[in-house]
């Protein structure tokens, strides 16, 4: 069980696998007032960078959940290099249908939604660990500026312009579900830079070292058409965010 190859290539020098810096990470944290000892489960949890920080800076224990060996991996070092091995584990499996066996206080699913067919299904899902008046996190990119055509909406890494929503309609489609947004950390211009384009370096960096391997001319063309690509489409119309619930 893992995740393409081609994203464990691409991503394995990130600590943080979606546009949000280390610091807008740091200021959710505290906007969510963390109490030491808050139980956190983070499905699709990547290299574990919002569990162990948030271990290390509040106090919390947590389980995260992901289908990356690699990036399993990663998490479970990043915890030891942090000195919060004790406080949070991290299991490599499918987090789709990942139930936790007790009650959680905060329950992520931080850009993977995909685990449940979609920000509904996610909701859903992450409620059968959360404790009563428990949080839920949701991260899900969100049209920044409509796209004209389905063809732009597939130069930004979409199927089609229905497959995101504006932040508005977002917003009112967590409402519609019967949470209240009680907080949001949203990505900036310096956080989908630093997500993408420290790909580039990876992917060279790779290619120097594996010049014969099977994905090669995959990773050459990515390295090739993916600034561009980036600059034209992604940069100008999408938005990503972090958006806290609490069921009404």
């Amino acid at each position: 069980m893992d995740i393409p190859r081609i994203f464990n290539i691409t991503e394995s020098a990130h600590r943080i696998h979606n546009p949000i810096t280390p610091e807008k990470l740091a200021t959710l944290g505290a906007a969510l007032r963390l109490e030491a000892g808050t139980r956190v489960l983070d499905l699709g949890s990547g290299s574990g960078e919002m569990l162990c920080t948030w271990a290390r800076d509040h106090g919390i224990v947590g389980t995260g959940v992901d289908m990356s060996r690699l990036f399993t991996e990663q998490a479970t070092l990043r915890a030891v290099e942090l000195g919060v091995a004790d406080r949070v584990a991290f299991i490599h499996g499918d987090a789709a249908g990942y139930v936790s066996a007790e009650k959680v206080g905060v329950a992520a699913c931080v850009g993977a939604t995909w685990i449940g067919g979609g920000v509904a299904g996610t909701v859903e899902l992450l409620e059968r660990s959360l404790c009563r008046g428990g949080i839920i996190l949701i991260g899900e990119p969100y049209w920044r500026r409509l796209p004209p055509t389905d063809d732009v909406a597939r130069g930004c890494l979409a199927r089609a312009v229905s497959d995101f929503l504006t932040l508005p309609g977002l917003l009112a489609s967590f409402r519609q579900l019967g949470c209240d947004v009680v907080e949001m950390m949203l990505a900036d211009q310096d956080g989908w830079d630093r997500y993408e384009a420290a790909k580039w370096l990876t992917m060279r960096r790779w290619l120097e070292a594996n010049p014969d391997d099977e994905l090669a001319q995959e990773v050459r063309d990515k390295l090739t058409s993916e600034p561009e690509r980036y600059a034209t489409h992604t940069r100008d119309h999408l938005g990503w965010g972090v958006f806290a619930l609490m069921r009404r």
